[in-house]
């Protein structure tokens, strides 16, 4: 293994992904490849099908559920200040979530419960093991009455968009409405952890959460086209959302998350997918944490920190009833770890996550390497595409 990148090796990444746009799969992705200083940026398609304007190193994109990194450095920054602890019961700073219930049956009636057995701790929101959150069997979000409160509450759980109307402490008043799935730390559950965390970090650290962000993470690593919104002359460069509906089978552009409504400040910012950023940008976070919390020589986080984030918490039972959105990876802090060797590589311990809109990063440690890959596709998700270029990305990497 080399201290740089495979040209051949990248050379088939870049094939790869350029012959999806070609088969109409995706108008146009970025694909960022960084080990240590060497650094590979491709620009492939364009921004919409049909369009004229190219995918550029700096488009801009709706990274959604690679928001969770984020906020959990962000945790770990206040746990470092001494104003949170991972080990403390989140009722301190929402009261709203003390004294918890819990479903009898996750499909059982609302008023059919018992007791929580421990209050929710910081730690779960981090790991997903609140109690409470996204429910994959027998189907995806089936009509439970438990889900059924949740959509008459707009509390918007699962996807981005449209957007829940509450702000936070509305929203945080209407969630505590309703008794937990499944009792605190018995199960993984994905999603509902972030959103309940963003608005506990934002109560931590006595300002909103993007001002936070800003404060501790954006300026410090000079990303400066990261954010919960940014001027309208930066959300024009949006591309389009596209993602098949599985009832036609036919790929459609999707109308919600317009360029508009990224321009000004979100009523609620989701600490679960809430950001608009770069690969540039993105890149500096990934590298904050290659590096074991030291950017340019100075320590945003401990190394302790970065360990955490970064290392599995879940048992063999919680990772095996996660069900596909783990697809049999373990979970850190607000990212999943690979636990054991796979397709994608032979050798564990990568980390990272995906974005719901087409978006996926890691780092892989072994191979001192981090990967990104942007597009605004969804079904580069599932498609065979992520994994493929995650494959490639890290033969590149190793000069297989």
């Amino acid at each position: 293994m080399t201290g740089e990148l495979d040209r051949a090796g990248l050379d088939r990444l870049r094939d790869a992904m350029a012959g999806r746009v070609a088969k109409g799969e995706l108008p146009g992705l970025v694909t960022l490849v960084a080990k240590g200083d060497d650094v590979r940026v491709e620009t492939i398609g364009c921004t919409a099908f049909g369009g004229d304007v190219p995918m550029r190193r700096d488009t801009l994109f709706r990274i959604a559920s690679m928001t969770k990194p984020v906020l959990a450095a962000a945790t770990m920054m206040l746990v470092e200040d001494g104003r949170l602890s991972l080990d403390e019961p989140v009722d301190r700073l929402l009261p709203e979530l003390a004294d918890r219930r819990v479903l009898k049956q996750v499909d059982g009636p609302l008023d059919e419960t018992v007791p929580a057995d421990r209050p929710i701790l910081v730690e779960d929101l981090l790991t997903f093991r609140l109690g409470f959150g996204t429910i994959t069997e027998p189907s995806f979000d089936p009509p439970f009455p438990i889900n059924k409160a949740v959509h008459e509450l707009q509390l918007v759980l699962g996807q981005p968009d449209p957007r829940t109307p509450h702000e936070p402490d509305e929203w945080i008043r209407r969630f505590a409405s309703l008794p937990l799935m499944y009792q605190p730390g018995e199960r993984w559950q994905y999603n509902v952890g972030t959103l309940v965390l963003g608005v506990l970090v934002a109560r931590a650290a006595g300002q909103p959460l993007g001002d936070f962000f800003r404060a501790r993470i954006f300026e410090p690593l000079g990303m400066t086209e990261t954010g919960f919104w940014l001027p309208a002359d930066y959300t024009r460069r949006l591309p389009s959302h596209y993602m098949t509906d599985f009832q036609t089978g036919k790929m459609e552009l999707r109308t919600v998350s317009t360029p508009s409504e990224w321009s000004s400040p979100p009523v609620f910012p989701s600490g679960s997918s809430g950001l608009l950023s770069t690969a540039d940008d993105f890149l500096a976070f990934a590298r904050l944490l290659l590096a074991k919390g030291v950017h340019r020589g100075e320590r945003l986080l401990s190394e302790a920190s970065v360990d955490l984030m970064t290392t599995n918490h879940l048992t063999p039972e919680q990772i095996s009833t996660g069900g596909m959105l783990l697809g049999g990876r373990g979970w850190g802090l607000g990212m999943s770890v690979a636990v054991e060797p796979d397709e994608i590589s032979p050798v564990p311990g990568r980390y990272g996550w995906d974005g719901g809109y087409g978006t996926t990063w890691f780092n892989d440690p072994h191979s001192d390497l981090v990967a990104i890959a942007l597009t605004q596709t969804s079904d580069f998700m599932w498609n065979g595409g992520l994994n493929e270029f995650a494959k490639l990305a890290i033969e590149a990497a190793d000069g297989r």
